[in-house]
C-alpha cells in the first residue's frame, strides 16, 4: 500500500526557506510533491489514479492476459496503468509490478503534469517530458527552487485542449483494433464539447471540483482556485488504500445524481403495465462509461401490495450474484452497457478475446442534430407487463457495479485473484434515480 509520505519530504520541499530543487528521481516520486502541495497529494493519494497499477483486478487481468495470449498483450496494459514505470524501463509488461519502486507505480504526479503534447486520442497517446519543469494552468505561480514552471492548455480545466489529454488514456483500442473503451469519443459527440457559453464542459469540470485555497502551503502563496485530485468516477478501492472512506462517498455523490429515471405505471384490462424512462442528465459521456463491458448497471422494478409483499419484480439481484446469472433466471432484467462478443458471436468476458461491442449505454445529450447519423437518443424507455397483478406500490430505481462479479469469478478460477476482493465489490445504488409510485396518489402522470 502507498503511504502518505509527507514528513519525509519536508525538507525537500516544505518552506521557501527549505526549499530545494528537486533531483529527477525526486521529481518521478509523488511523495516529494507532498510537502507543499499537501492537499493535492492526499486526495490523490486516494484515488484511482494512485491505485492504477496497485489494483489486484488490473494485476490478476493483466497476468491471465500474459498466459492467455502467450505474452502477445506486452505493454498495452501498463501503457496507461503504469506508464511511468514502462517509460523508465521498470517494467515492459507489469508481470513484475511487485518490483517495481512505489513511486513509479500508478498515474503520478510527473504522469500528468510532465505531458508536452498530446499526440493521438487513445491508448496514452502522449509525449511525456521529465525535466526540470512541472505543466499546470498557473499563470503567474508562485517562485520556488523545487522545480520550474510552465503553463499548459492541457492541464486547465477550463481549456478544451485539457479533454484530449484524459482522453488519450480514456480512449483504448484493443490490439485486435476493437475501440473498446470510448469515454473522450462520447464526450466529443456530447453537447458537452461544443464550444459555447455556460456549455461546454471537459473532464476536468466534473472530475475536478474547483475550490478557493493555496495552490502550495508555503507562507507567502496566494489563494487561488483550485482543483480537487480526488477524480471519482465509478471504480473504488478493493483493497487497504488511503482516503477510501472518503473516496467511496465521493463516488456516490457523482452517481446519485447521473440518472433522471420516470415511471408511469397503467392497467390495460387484463393486467398492469410500466414503463421506466431513463436519461443520462449528469455525465459528460455515457453511462456507463470507460469499461462499459464490464461495467454491471441495470434497473431495479419492483411492484408491492398493500403488506409490501412483492409481487412483480425485475432487476432484483443478490448482492452476490452476478448479473449475468440473475439474467438467466430474470429475461426482462434491463442491463445498461456494452455486450461484448468473440468474433463467434459468443459473450466475451476478457477484453483480448472481443471482436464486436454492442452498445446499449445511455448516451449524453448529443451535439448532432436528430437527422445526422451521428445522432444517438438520449431518452430510452422499457415497458414492462406485469401480468394481472394490481400493485399498491412500484419502486424502480438505477444501480451499478464497477466491474461484472462474473469477470471476477473468472480471474479468481485461474488462481490470479483473490476472492476476498470479489467479496468486497461494491453494487452502488444512484439515490437520484430512485422512483416510487403509490396507487393511492396516482394522478395519471408519469412519477
Amino acid at each position: 500500500m502507498r503511504a502518505l509520505w509527507v514528513g519525509l519530504v519536508l525538507a525537500g520541499c516544505g518552506t521557501a526557506e527549505k526549499a530545494a530543487p528537486l533531483s529527477r528521481s525526486e521529481r518521478l516520486d509523488p511523495a516529494s510533491c507532498a510537502g507543499c502541495h499537501p492537499d493535492h497529494y492526499r486526495e490523490w493519494s486516494g484515488s484511482m489514479h494512485a491505485y492504477a497499477a496497485e489494483d489486484p483486478v488490473f494485476r490478476a487481468m493483466n497476468a491471465y492476459g500474459q498466459r492467455q495470449t502467450n505474452g502477445e498483450l506486452g505493454d498495452f496494459c501498463v501503457q496507461c496503468h503504469a506508464p511511468v514505470a514502462l517509460a523508465e524501463g521498470a517494467t515492459t509488461d507489469g508481470t513484475n509490478l511487485d518490483s517495481v519502486s512505489p513511486a513509479l507505480l500508478g498515474v503520478t504526479c510527473t504522469t500528468c503534469h510532465q505531458i508536452d503534447a498530446v499526440t493521438g486520442d487513445h491508448n496514452n497517446a502522449t509525449r511525456w517530458l521529465p525535466d526540470a519543469f512541472f505543466r499546470g494552468p498557473l499563470d503567474r505561480p508562485l517562485d520556488t527552487p523545487a522545480h520550474g514552471h510552465t503553463r499548459s492548455a492541457l492541464l486547465d480545466r477550463d481549456q478544451p485542449e485539457s479533454a484530449s489529454m484524459c482522453g488519450a488514456c480514456h480512449d483504448v483500442i484493443t490490439p485486435a483494433g476493437v475501440h473498446l473503451e470510448r469515454t473522450f469519443l462520447e464526450w466529443q459527440h456530447s453537447q458537452y464539447s461544443v464550444a459555447e457559453v455556460g456549455l461546454q464542459q471537459t473532464c476536468g469540470s466534473c472530475h475536478m471540483p474547483g475550490r478557493d485555497g493555496k495552490a502550495a502551503s508555503v507562507p507567502d502563496a496566494p489563494r487561488r482556485r483550485i482543483h480537487s485530485h480526488a477524480m471519482p468516477g465509478v471504480d473504488v478501492a478493493l483493497t487497504d488504500f488511503p482516503e477510501a472512506d472518503t473516496q467511496l462517498e465521493r463516488v456516490q455523490d457523482a452517481l446519485d445524481s447521473t440518472v433522471w429515471l420516470q415511471l408511469e405505471v397503467f392497467d390495460y384490462g387484463l393486467g398492469t403495465g410500466v414503463t421506466v424512462a431513463l436519461d443520462n442528465i449528469a455525465a459528460g459521456h455515457d453511462f456507463p462509461s470507460g469499461a462499459a463491458h464490464d461495467r454491471r448497471a441495470w434497473v431495479e422494478v419492483v411492484a408491492r401490495d398493500d403488506a409490501g409483499a412483492v409481487l412483480w419484480s425485475s432487476g432484483l439481484v443478490d448482492d452476490g450474484q452476478s448479473l449475468r446469472d440473475a439474467m438467466a433466471a430474470d429475461p426482462d432484467l434491463w442491463w445498461l452497457g456494452d455486450r461484448a462478443r468473440t468474433n463467434t458471436g459468443d459473450d466475451a468476458h476478457m477484453f483480448w478475446e472481443v471482436a464486436t461491442v454492442e452498445q446499449a449505454a445511455l448516451v449524453a445529450p448529443s451535439r448532432f442534430d436528430a437527422d445526422d447519423p451521428l445522432y444517438e437518443e438520449p431518452h430510452v424507455a422499457r415497458t414492462f407487463d406485469m401480468g394481472p397483478v394490481w400493485p399498491s406500490t412500484v419502486e424502480a430505481v438505477v444501480r451499478i457495479r464497477p466491474i461484472g462479479r462474473d469477470v471476477l469469478d473468472i480471474l479468481v478460477a485461474s488462481g490470479d485473484l483473490d476472492p476476498s476482493v470479489r467479496d468486497a465489490l461494491p453494487t452502488f445504488t444512484l439515490g437520484g434515480s430512485a422512483v416510487t409510485w403509490t396507487a393511492a396518489a396516482d394522478t395519471g402522470e408519469p412519477e
